[in-house]
């Protein structure tokens, strides 16, 4: 297998699929950078390909009916999205917008739809996923409808854990914090509320941040005083 495609190894839903097929998925995809601040997928637009993050972080963005960007998630390596299109024919749900310089590998309807049909494991890793991603969309949509400004905030930073973050010993690392207004999009507050939010952890000795590193001592912890 080239080199350049053997991120496709660690995509979860491609897991149990060995070297000559992750070799055949390459054959049918291509590559393509974006800049950050560019726009991948427009909300309400026709959805004909699927995107697999090979390097950078992209955000999944709903705008709401007073223009304010509301952040559903933040994706990075191994990630892939716009599959919802694909499967059941319709309109983008959601923007997605490079957070960062970006690499990804494009898959088309018609080469997916197929190897769903040849390759029934990739549909069974498939429902997991989605069925993680409504897991996740209930815990934010309950985030924001029932909890304080410290939960909201609390809540956004285990999502970025979950997504992005690197854990060892019980702790979760974050290297790169999204920015504080990204932050607060993802919780529905302010980037003021954000800001003050976050020394209070540091003051609590929930985190650590160091520049735009975050750490959470005691994940599991936190993410049951919190979530």
């Amino acid at each position: 297998m080239r080199e350049e495609f053997k991120f496709l190894i660690s995509v979860p839903i491609f897991a149990d699929l060995d070297g000559m097929d992750i070799e055949k998925i390459a054959n049918l995809g291509s590559i393509k950078k974006y800049r950050k601040g560019n726009i991948i997928v427009m909300e309400q637009e026709t959805g004909a390909s699927m995107f697999i993050i090979i390097s950078g972080k992209v955000k999944v963005v709903r705008i709401d009916q007073d223009g304010r960007e509301v952040i559903l998630t933040i994706l990075g390596p191994g990630d892939f999205f716009g599959e919802m299109s694909l499967l059941d024919g319709l309109e983008r749900s959601a923007t997605v917008v490079a957070n960062s310089k970006a690499e990804l590998f494009i898959i088309h309807r018609t080469e997916f739809l197929d190897l769903l049909h040849e390759f029934p494991q990739i549909a069974t890793s498939l429902l997991a996923e989605l069925t993680r991603r409504m897991r996740r969309a209930d815990a934010q949509i309950k985030s924001l409808s029932l909890k304080d400004a410290s939960g909201r905030v609390a809540n956004a930073l285990l999502m970025v854990a979950d997504d992005v973050g690197m854990f060892r010993k019980g702790a979760a690392e974050i290297e790169e914090l999204p920015l504080q207004q990204d932050l607060a999009n993802m919780a529905g507050t302010s980037r003021e509320t954000v800001s003050r939010m976050l020394h209070q952890f540091v003051r609590s000795g929930h985190i650590t941040l160091d520049g735009t590193k975050l750490t959470i001592h005691n994940y599991e912890a936190f993410r049951k005083e919190f979530r």
